[in-house]
């Protein structure tokens, strides 16, 4: 019974895409050769020329969202997060662990915390206490071409 629900589940599938394979037409390899050579030769005049990454202009100025239009992006969340420090612990010292235990970071005291965003170092900065919450003042951002170059 499983089977049959399988090969009907698989026969719908094929079916589908031989229909959506019918709706695209005729497009062979012959057209696709003329669309990338006409691209090759230039006909594609409204495309806008690609830009490296390593051509960002190195200034002191605060980001401007001015430019390419950045609304797409805007809106999706990142995760940010401050490290005091870290350290390498095996599993019977990490089991052994109950509270008030201490664990030595690779730190020293007053020492500024890393700015990590999704995992990326961008900052460096120091807790302050804000509203009797903790806060962190970034003392050294890092450029958005230096964050570019430890990407490759």
């Amino acid at each position: 019974m499983n089977d049959d629900m399988n090969a009907m589940d698989d026969q719908a599938l094929a079916d589908e895409w031989a229909a959506a394979l019918e709706e695209t037409g005729d497009a062979g390899q012959a057209d696709i050769d003329a669309l990338l050579a006409a691209d090759r030769a230039g006909s594609s005049s409204n495309r806008l020329p690609m830009e490296e990454f390593g051509s960002v202009a190195k200034s002191k100025d605060p980001v401007s969202l001015e430019g390419p239009n950045l609304d797409v992006i805007l809106d999706i969340p990142v995760s940010i997060s401050m490290e005091v420090g870290s350290t390498d612990i095996n599993i019977r010292n990490l089991l052994q662990l109950n509270q008030g235990s201490v664990i030595e970071l690779d730190r020293l005291a007053g020492e500024p915390l890393d700015v990590l965003v999704n995992g990326t170092l961008i900052a460096h900065g120091e807790v302050v206490v804000v509203n009797e919450k903790f806060g962190i003042r970034l003392t050294d951002v890092i450029s958005p071409s230096e964050r570019i170059k430890k990407l490759r």
